[in-house]
């Protein structure tokens, strides 16, 4: 494929544009700081100061306008520090792809791509534009930024119907996205706020500024205290000419004196520190808070509505099911930290040297395996696919050295993972037990593949049944299910074909792969329920799997699930009526999460609590 010319790439830059989001007029740093102003009580308090300084009272003229002053600076002071941190973020977005452009491949700015582009997708590329894949060698994209999928998605180049849910449109790469495995060719069919992304850009633009209920709360302190010392001055004026026959000039020094008291002008100040402190240890919490007012909001919540990957979940896959023909086996242990155990249903231990079938297939999740899992720091780093790296964990839990068996057990070919036939199968040679072949992949597809299945007391006759059965319940509890099985090869066998692996296997296990609930996240929704705020999940993820999420978490004591496609049906009054009672929404597009919190405000979530204290 030759891509697009240069010239007519300019020619379509010149007619759509660059290829990046629409950004804000940048507002100058002299209108920031005016803003600071632009507050009903703020505007007293310069008519008050005004007003001090007209009957003499310098030093009361003084005092009010050092503490506007200072509540302003302070405002001006936390936005700019706001701004940076969102600067800096902005600047970490990689800026350049690879596209095919009069036959030779280039690398380019990103913002130069146009529709009609031929992108090339490697490992680590972030996708530049919305692609239509023309082609995929087991590409696996990691959508989790626009659709909360927890796991890259495999991608292929069959169409999808247009109406189905973002998360399932196999055939599109979109822009923002990264690559997570595999390689691609795909044509640009988007660019810049045509794109998904773009989309949300300008949902997130067209976002009603709400008030804050203290801000709320304050304007309406200023207007009645207006009109009161409005009122009373008003009064005093008219008792001290008409009743007391004080001179109009001598009168209106006695109101200005009033109304300079009757001022708070301590209010501005209080309040702005007070949130000030509340901003420092957001920040202290990593938590970038970009104006004052927004800190006090917390106090208001009734209803917090979050994503599940990476949010609640440590975007970290684990095993949690073992399943061998012999027994179903749990697995504990959180993220990629191999360290957990064996355990079957009532909590008694497996010890995995007293179960061969367990043992061989742990070895078969180390071997039949291209990623790397390594600590740093700390912490437990996967250097390929978060699943294979799950696998890895397993096999070290089971009492496997990774390292130490890829040597003994050298692979000598393999048949990459591909989406056309859904496994990946490698080839191992021993100078003890010849070769021999593992095999992973979709559990309908390594079953088609096996005639027998292992057990404590040796190979015995294939029961498919059983092993569809074990599938359904693992996957009805929002797990991921893969199978792992081997067969034996001849001792000099080198290589590795599809002939080979179109039978013969033995199947080893079931194992049920899932993103665990973060600790953290389980105690923070247990505070907030105790605290009477309901937590509310909305994920690109399936709904299965959300739900499992929701229950480990305690969401609610039985938590109801909605899926997009279901939402779209509804129109505005109804999705407030659902909204109410729904705990997870999966598989939503950035719309609706958008579409449910203005739902949930039209509800009046935000004055819950009022109503209760009420």
């Amino acid at each position: 494929m030759e891509g697009l010319s240069a010239d007519e790439a300019k020619s379509r830059k010149e007619r759509v544009g660059p290829n990046r989001l629409p950004t804000a007029a940048r507002q100058s740093e002299i209108l920031r700081f005016l803003r600071q102003f632009h507050n009903l009580l703020i505007y007293v308090l310069l008519c008050a100061a005004v007003l001090a300084a007209s009957i003499g009272h310098y030093t009361d003229a003084a005092v009010i306008l050092a503490v506007v002053m200072v509540n302003a600076i302070i405002g001006y002071l936390q936005e700019g520090r706001a701004e940076r941190a969102l600067e800096a973020i902005r600047a970490m977005i990689d800026p350049r792809s690879t596209v095919v452009r009069d036959g030779r491949r280039l690398v380019i700015p990103a913002e130069d791509i146009v529709p009609g582009d031929l992108v090339l997708l490697e490992p680590g590329d972030r996708v530049p534009a919305d692609l239509r894949l023309a082609r995929a060698r087991n590409l696996r994209i990691d959508e989790a930024a626009l659709t909360g999928e927890s796991v890259p998605v495999d991608k292929g180049v069959e169409p999808a119907p247009a109406e189905i849910p973002l998360g399932d449109r196999s055939s599109m790469a979109f822009s923002g996205t990264f690559v997570a495995a595999g390689t691609g060719t795909g044509i640009a069919v988007a660019t810049g706020s045509a794109t998904e992304l773009g989309r949300i850009s300008e949902l997130v633009g067209s976002v009603r500024t709400l008030t804050t209920p203290l801000l709320r709360q304050i304007a309406q302190l200023a207007e009645k205290l207006t009109v009161v010392i409005l009122g009373v001055c008003a009064a005093v004026f008219a008792f001290a000419v008409f009743m007391r026959d004080y001179q109009w000039p001598e009168a209106f020094m006695v109101i200005i004196g009033i109304a300079v008291a009757a001022i708070p002008e301590g209010l501005p100040a209080v309040m702005t520190i007070t949130l000030a402190i509340g901003v420092q240890r957001m920040a202290a919490r990593n938590a970038i808070v970009r104006r004052l007012p927004a800190v006090e909001t917390l106090g208001s919540v009734s209803v917090i509505c979050s994503d599940k990957t990476g949010t609640l979940t440590r975007n970290e896959m684990t095993v949690r099911t073992m399943i061998t023909s012999d027994k179903a086996i749990e697995v504990s242990g959180v993220g990629y930290r191999p360290e957990g155990g064996f355990e079957l249903e009532g909590g008694r231990l497996v010890e995995p040297a007293d179960d061969q079938t367990l043992l061989e297939a742990a070895r078969a999740a180390i071997l039949c395996n291209d990623a790397e899992l390594r600590e740093a720091g700390g912490a437990w780093i996967v250097h390929g696919d978060p699943m294979e790296g799950a696998l890895l964990s397993l096999g070290i839990k089971a009492g496997h050295d990774a390292a130490t068996l890829r040597k003994q057990f050298p692979r000598t070919d393999e048949i990459p993972f591909d989406t056309q036939h859904q496994f990946m199968a490698t080839l191992h040679h021993s100078h003890a037990d010849g070769a021999f072949a593992y095999v992973k992949g979709a559990p309908e597809r390594i079953l088609a593949m096996c005639a027998s299945q292992r057990s404590q007391s040796g190979d015995e006759a294939l029961d498919e049944a059983f092993w569809r059965s074990c599938t359904e319940t693992v996957a009805s509890q929002g797990q991921r299910v893969l199978a792992l099985a081997v067969k034996a090869m001849p001792p000099g066998k080198r290589d590795l074909t599809f002939a080979d692996a179109a039978g013969g296997f033995t199947m080893l296990a079931l194992l049920g792969l899932i993103d665990p609930p973060r600790e953290e996240a389980r105690r923070a929704v247990e505070d907030c329920r105790s605290a009477g705020i309901e937590v509310k999940m909305i994920t690109g993820d399936h709904a299965a799997t959300a739900v499992a999420i929701a229950r480990a978490l305690k969401l609610d004591d039985e938590p109801k699930v909605i899926t997009g496609q279901a939402l779209d049906r509804l129109d505005d009054a109804e999705l407030e009526s659902v909204v109410r009672d729904v705990t997870v929404f999966a598989r939503t597009s950035p719309s609706h999460k958008l579409r449910l919190v203005t739902a949930l405000q039209a509800d009046g979530a935000g004055h819950r609590d009022d109503r209760r204290r009420g």
